[in-house]
């Protein structure tokens, strides 16, 4: 958000003053779960209100005619960094720019950005990055809607894809980056954890590999999606990532109420990605802004306690004999899978709340089992208060193909589940009574 004089704002707008923001206490830099108690937001701007209120105007007035003419410069591209003020609800608006702001500040990032979805947020970042022609390259498997984006709808307008798997070694990404550098790549896309198979993606090795084989103005950004460990758990800027998507609707919002995306990274790329979003008009409402402001005052708290309850849980399932295994972060240690061990350690502070469950049997068992579930919900979706569980093959993933499936590991005895802020044993005895069924 750009800084501005009290002079500059129009009708009691929630928009931030410099002096409205205390980041530093003592010589102590404050942390970014103090930081969402206040941060964008000057009271004396809004009559006094603690919180900031719901700004429902489709349209915003400009002081003066020079200045509407410079908003629109910045809305329009003809001036980078986007409008000097509020202009009009499909470009930005005081709830979604308080918003933008406590986003940046998880990851230390230059700039964000807010979406009406997941999914809005991941389309408006393609659509910007990629023309005819260009190659993406991403790990798999990704969210199948993203799969879907890049391999039907994408390529009906020429945008080609080469994957690598979400635990590729250093070489077996330059293998695949190298095949693309025939042609122009775009765009690299990760996801780690990968969904559902909580697989995780090097992002060190890959940023190594672009920067080793890419060179000049040619090098494409690396974006991530960081939904299932982020931002508590995993930081991907810090290993060489340029731009970090989320679902919002998970952690983030956290209640299951809310549906939104975010994207953060550079103000360059930021910037790019603003143009698209002015366009096509996938900002997120007012309204939503305000709830993910509410929800990310107690995001610390919650993902903390979902993590605490997650290891508990697994330690459990990991024992029981209907269980074939337990596909979850905490666990890379104990395993037989030195590589993955190795990413854990260099790039998560945390296994997170979200596992897959690989049960004895296919999908007569894992339906008995989710069908017998009590305490936990079953439904898509994950980073709520309550304990989520769901059947990816026969859900989430169905659109998949078959083969591709098999090949990623998306089995029929596979169950996600997204652990909740629930009484811990309470979860366990659900579990336990769920795998009598099976």
């Amino acid at each position: 958000m750009t800084d501005e004089t009290e002079a500059d704002l129009t009708g009691g707008t929630a928009r931030r003053r410099p002096k409205a923001n205390v980041e530093q206490v003592g010589g102590r830099k404050l942390k970014p779960s103090t930081l969402m108690m206040g941060h964008g937001y000057d009271p004396v701007l809004s009559e006094g209100s603690l919180k900031p209120p719901i700004f429902l105007t489709s349209t915003f007035v400009f002081p003066n005619a020079a200045a509407g003419k410079r908003h629109f410069e910045g809305v329009t591209g003809k001036r980078p960094g986007g409008a000097e003020g509020l202009v009009y609800s499909r470009f930005n608006g005081p709830n979604q720019e308080i918003l933008e702001d406590r986003l940046a500040l998880w990851e230390e990032a230059e700039d964000a950005l807010a979406f009406s979805s997941g999914m809005s947020a991941i389309a408006t970042l393609f659509l910007s990055m990629t023309k005819p022609g260009d190659t993406i390259v991403h790990s798999g498997p990704l969210y199948a809607a993203t799969e879907t984006l890049i391999g039907r709808i994408l390529g009906k307008f020429g945008v080609k894809w080469l994957d690598f798997p979400a635990g590729a070694t250093r070489e077996e990404i330059d293998a695949v980056l190298s095949e693309a550098a025939s042609g122009n790549v775009a765009l690299i896309y990760l996801e780690s954890p990968a969904n559902p198979t909580n697989a995780l993606v090097d992002v060190e090795a890959v940023a190594a590999s672009r920067d080793a084989i890419f060179t000049g103005e040619n090098k494409p950004p690396i974006a991530i999606d960081n939904t299932f460990l982020g931002p508590l758990w995993a930081k991907p800027l810090d290993q060489g990532a340029d731009i970090v998507v989320y679902s919002l609707t998970k952690y983030a919002g956290g209640h299951s109420d809310l549906v939104a995306g975010g994207v953060l990274g550079s103000k360059e790329h930021i910037n790019t990605i603003r143009l698209m979003r002015n366009t096509i008009g996938t900002i997120c409402d007012p309204n939503t802004a305000w709830m993910l402001l509410r929800s990310l005052e107690t995001l610390e708290l919650r993902m903390s306690r979902a993590g605490e309850n997650a290891a508990k849980v697994c330690e459990f399932l990991a024992a029981h004999p209907k269980v074939e295994k337990v596909g979850y972060l905490g666990f890379l240690d104990r395993g037989d899978d030195a590589r993955q061990a190795d990413i854990y350690r260099r790039h998560c502070t945390g296994a997170g709340s979200t596992f897959s469950l690989y049960l004895k049997g296919g999908e007569k068992e894992a339906f008995a089992f989710l069908d017998s579930l009590k305490i936990a919900k079953l439904a898509v979706s994950l980073g709520g208060t309550e304990t989520l569980a769901s059947h990816p093959a026969g859900m989430t993933h169905l659109s998949v193909p078959e083969a591709r499936k098999q090949a990623l590991g998306i089995t029929d005895n596979l169950v996600r589940i997204s652990i909740g802020v629930e009484d811990a044993d309470d979860l366990i005895a659900d579990f336990e009574e769920a795998l009598k069924a099976v």
